[in-house]
């Protein structure tokens, strides 16, 4: 049997990992919290849920702040690994209960982790998902790969800074179309910092947003586009070069 057809065991055991870090963490928290009544603990679909939850959640995290964090994680690697909607409510309320340099390092590091459980998922199952779901845009983000590959870490910080495809296909795609994973964590722990880090500053003055639309003005859009063409600009830079190489052989050629 070729290397290629064996089995992933490793892989397997990193999900079923996974899947028992979240049972037990959330479990652990479950028994070390004091008895209360919970009913306010769950995922938020509106501004107005996320209001109840951090106002219920600001009276534990002072003096259960290790419970909240391992819970705080605990379900947003979930909700990333199984591609959950709603992780960007879980992004305001880490500005909420956090603050900013905590709320982006706490924001980045769950996000960067649920990634890398759907990366590695996606390897395992996700290639007939993801061949249903997008055939044309995989079929599109395969080339770009293809023609990037000497330095394909600057067009993978391109595409999670700006909001060019999103993160949940490039989560699943990416192990598709052999993007190294080490490249795809890079790129996600740095790409994914400037629109953290505007949605957490969101979190902090939470009681003053109406909408999600409110998160992403004209300006914030600006800057994170700003962002990523700035860490596309070397693979650009080097076609431009490869092209002038390839006309200069072709004179000395002729």
């Amino acid at each position: 049997m070729g290397r290629e057809e064996r089995f992933p065991v490793w892989e397997a055991a990193l999900g079923a990992g996974v899947a028992a870090a979240f049972a037990t963490g959330l479990v652990g928290v479950y028994l070390s919290m004091p008895d209360s009544d919970y009913s306010f603990l769950k995922l938020p679909r509106n501004l107005e849920e996320l209001q109840i939850l951090t106002g219920h959640l600001e009276n534990y995290t002072s003096d259960y702040t290790i419970q909240v964090l391992v819970g705080y994680c605990s379900v947003y690697i979930f909700m990333q690994t199984f591609m959950i909607p709603g992780t960007i409510f879980m992004s305001l309320l880490a500005g909420s209960l956090f603050g900013q340099l905590r709320g982006v390092a706490l924001v980045v590091f769950a996000a960067s982790a649920g990634a890398s459980s759907c990366f590695f998922l996606s390897k395992l199952i996700g290639k007939p998902l993801v061949f249903s779901l997008w055939p044309d845009k995989l079929m599109f983000f395969q080339k770009q790969v293809a023609k990037r590959r000497e330095k394909l870490l600057n067009y993978m910080l391109f595409l999670r800074v700006t909001p060019t495809l999103p993160n949940t296909f490039i989560n699943l795609a990416s192990p598709i179309v052999d993007v190294p994973y080490h490249i795809f964590l890079l790129a996600t722990l740095i790409g994914l910092i400037p629109a953290s880090y505007v949605t957490v500053r969101a979190g902090i003055a939470l009681g003053e947003l109406t909408s999600l639309s409110d998160l992403y003005d004209t300006q914030s859009i600006a800057l994170l586009f700003l962002i990523g063409i700035v860490s596309v600009t070397p693979t650009l830079l080097g076609k431009d070069e490869a092209q002038e190489k390839t006309t200069e052989i072709a004179v000395t050629a002729s």
